[in-house]
């Protein structure tokens, strides 16, 4: 397994690491609340999380053709296919009690040998290079673990580890500057990324005249539809100068 896939494969176990052991601590009871996401409480979005991650491990098993789609390509599907995925996700979670989930989610992720970056899998929405399928997966671990500490607010936040966070902010910006491609806006999320985005006049030299910053989580967040831009900027979570400077017409870039 090459250093880059490998990088991405340490950052997803150490993620579902730090999740189980914060599951841990959440008393049974409490798997039965509604989570934020409609529809499903919180024993099914570890049920998601624990299928994601078997899942992870089978297709990285499997060999796809065809040529290999881009992560902006493949993580468009999402939205096409929720009820499919909700569906595979009432039936991953299946009855299993919590400690049952958090034993699965804490289980060692059966990677095999002589996988590459560039080696092509055939996952559930088409041909993709195992490192980039690894970096869906880094990200939907991280959006979700995010949506279990928003579903249980009472409870200190579940930790986001500094590498599974970092490779989630640089696919979403690399998402986002696929899906509104230009030069006119700079987004940053310091320290982990800076892109250039959105159709307009390019700027080449000094400070761009159109920024947008923010930190890691709240750019998880907008990114994904969990919060508002115009809400974020009047909190004072984003900065935005320039007259460009309103992502709103761009997000979620991943719903």
């Amino acid at each position: 397994m090459t250093s880059r896939l490998a990088a991405e494969i340490d950052a997803y176990v150490e993620q579902c690491r730090v999740a189980a052991d914060w599951l841990r601590a959440v008393p049974a009871a409490d798997f039965g609340l509604p989570s934020v996401l409609p529809g499903w409480d919180v024993r099914t979005l570890v049920g998601h999380l624990a299928g994601s991650k078997e899942g992870l491990a089978e297709h990285l098993s499997s060999r796809g053709s065809g040529r290999p789609l881009k992560v902006a390509q493949y993580v468009s599907s999402y939205a096409a296919v929720a009820e499919q995925i909700a569906e595979q996700t009432v039936a991953a979670t299946g009855t299993d009690d919590p400690e049952r989930l958090i034993a699965r989610l804490r289980s060692p992720l059966d990677v095999p040998a002589g996988i590459g970056d560039s080696t092509v899998v055939a996952a559930p929405r088409g041909p993709i290079t195992a490192l980039d399928f690894a970096r869906t997966r880094v990200l939907d671990l991280v959006v979700h673990s995010d949506d279990l500490a928003r579903s249980l607010p009472d409870r200190d936040p579940l930790p986001l580890t500094r590498t599974a966070l970092a490779s989630t902010v640089r696919t979403l910006a690399q998402v986002l500057a696929v899906q509104a491609p230009g030069r006119s806006v700079e987004l940053r999320v310091p320290p982990f990324v800076a892109v250039q985005a959105v159709p307009g006049p390019r700027h080449t030299r000094g400070t761009p005249p159109n920024v947008v910053e923010t930190d890691a989580v709240t750019w998880l967040r907008l990114a994904t539809g969990r919060a508002d831009f115009a809400d974020a900027v009047r909190r004072g979570l984003v900065r935005a100068s320039g007259t460009r400077a309103d992502l709103t017409a761009h997000l979620p870039v991943l719903a």
